[in-house]
């Protein structure tokens, strides 16, 4: 009996000892699972809903409800502006639209730069920023930059024409890198056919306008292309047919009269004058 419980005393030590082992190993992957968690949730990236499109739209269309969804993106890029709530996309209902501003591709974010205001058609008014007017200036094939202008594009001014008093024409910069708005009749950044366009719109503060308006009709206005990397500001340019050609103004000085000393000399009645050098 005394042999048979000391194997029983043994066997059973022995599984304790086993499933002690075995309890602090689970411990330890459950552990170690805690821990990776924590980690995981430590480095993940933090996300916020905004509106997408489920289709391409493009210059013109509108926005309708069942062409947007939402979806959670990285709150790092996040762009400016999005739509994040209905309320901000359809202030007005959804029964009353947003026109997009440029093409729009599938899964990109609506932002307020993208977009109409609720209700408004894509065109000029909806490009103005607040404060500025559009004003057209006329050109040609020479002054428009041969049909390469895009609405969006930034673009210098000159005016050319006869200062007051002035004899010869003058060429001066009198606006830098004006916005423009629309060409001719359209104001879709994405129109990829060149025209000779006829008039460019420009967006201009109303002192801008003013000045443009008086250029316009007193002399001839064209344009010069700013790339669109180019943020110097350009200094005063004024040329005219002397200094393109780089003559200089004659000045004419008088020479200094002789002086002439003289005495008169009367002969009964005639009176004779004789020249004798000055004294003086």
């Amino acid at each position: 009996m005394r042999i048979i419980f000391g194997l029983v005393l043994i066997v059973g030590v022995a599984l304790a000892g086993f499933a002690v082992h075995m309890t602090r190993g689970y411990l330890s992957t459950y552990q170690a699972e805690l821990d990776r968690e924590k980690a995981m949730r430590s480095s993940s990236v933090q996300t916020e809903e905004i509106f997408v499109l489920t289709q391409r739209v493009t210059y013109g269309e509108q926005i309708l409800p069942d062409m947007v969804k939402k979806v959670r993106w990285p709150v790092e890029a996040i762009p400016e502006a999005p739509f994040q709530t209905e309320e901000q996309l359809f202030p007005e209902g959804p029964e009353v639209p947003r026109s997009a501003l440029r093409t729009i591709e599938p899964m990109e974010p609506l932002m307020l730069s993208k977009v109409t205001g609720a209700g408004e058609v894509a065109g000029v008014a909806s490009r103005l920023s607040k404060g500025m007017r559009a004003f057209a200036v006329r050109v040609d094939v020479t002054t428009g930059v041969s049909g390469l202008l895009r609405p969006g594009d930034r673009v210098d001014i000159y005016w050319t024409g006869r200062l007051p008093g002035g004899q010869t024409e003058t060429t001066k910069l009198i606006q830098s890198s004006m916005p423009l708005v629309a060409v001719d009749q359209s104001a879709d950044e994405e129109r990829q056919s060149s025209v000779i366009a006829r008039t460019v719109t420009v967006e201009a503060t109303p002192i801008e306008v003013a000045a443009l308006a008086t250029a316009q009709s007193s002399g001839r206005l064209s344009l010069a292309l700013v790339g669109h990397n180019d943020d110097t500001v350009s200094a005063s340019v004024e040329i005219d047919k002397k200094t393109l050609l780089g003559i200089e103004e004659e000045q004419f000085v008088e020479a200094p009269r002789e002086e002439v000393c003289s005495v008169r000399t009367r002969k009964g009645g005639e009176i004779i004058v004789t020249q004798i050098p000055c004294t003086n």
